[in-house]
């Protein structure tokens, strides 16, 4: 398989995710403002996990512009990073649905912690497969974000227990701190244009 059809292939997975969430909002009965009240909570957690699915989509799009061939092991390692995205929509909709329960906040965090680990199990896999000097190796460097991104799960679930504001404002931290663009495949593949 070459690398353009992996990178279609998550694509197409990736839409069909944010596609599942957008259909979880229901249309309020009625017309005035006072109905969408109630839909304030769920918009929210549906904007959160939308910026998280992008954040993966467009790392996944950056660190592939590195990338020179794939294997056997990097299809499953996508595929697995894949299996965490795609349920990201049904954890969020369980929390909704279950009004932010304690249950439902620490299993959203779960599925947090596990993509992020998924991705990196991918970069470690690509990494195995690519040269030590490569443009991807330069660009994943140390990847302390990441790290720290799975410190951060790691309490936000424990916290879910303890005090579910907490665990969606940490929750919120680790999406902030990957909306800053991360330049590091940009910057590298800029210099080494041909």
């Amino acid at each position: 398989m070459t690398k353009g059809r992996l990178e279609a292939f998550s694509d197409g997975v990736i839409a069909v995710i944010i596609t599942i969430m957008v259909l979880e909002l229901k249309v309020p009965h009625g017309a005035d403002a006072a109905v969408l009240a109630p839909l304030v909570p769920v918009f929210l957690t549906y904007v959160l996990s939308f910026v998280f699915i992008a954040i993966y989509w467009n790392n996944h799009h950056h660190m592939f512009h590195a990338v020179h061939h794939v294997t056997g092991a990097t299809l499953w390692a996508n595929l697995h990073l894949l299996f965490w995205l795609s349920l990201v929509p049904f954890v969020t909709g369980w929390m909704d649905e279950n009004h932010l329960a304690p249950v439902t906040v620490a299993a959203y965090g779960i599925v947090l912690i596990c993509a992020a680990i998924a991705y990196y199990i991918l970069t470690r896999v690509l990494l195995a497969s690519h040269p030590h000097d490569s443009l991807l190796a330069k660009a994943l460097g140390g990847d302390f974000k990441g790290k720290i991104s799975v410190v951060i799960y790691a309490v936000a679930i424990a916290c879910a227990f303890l005090a579910t504001w907490l665990s969606l404002a940490l929750y919120v931290v680790v999406a902030l701190m990957w909306l800053v663009p991360d330049r590091r495949f940009e910057r590298l593949l800029a210099e080494h244009k041909p």
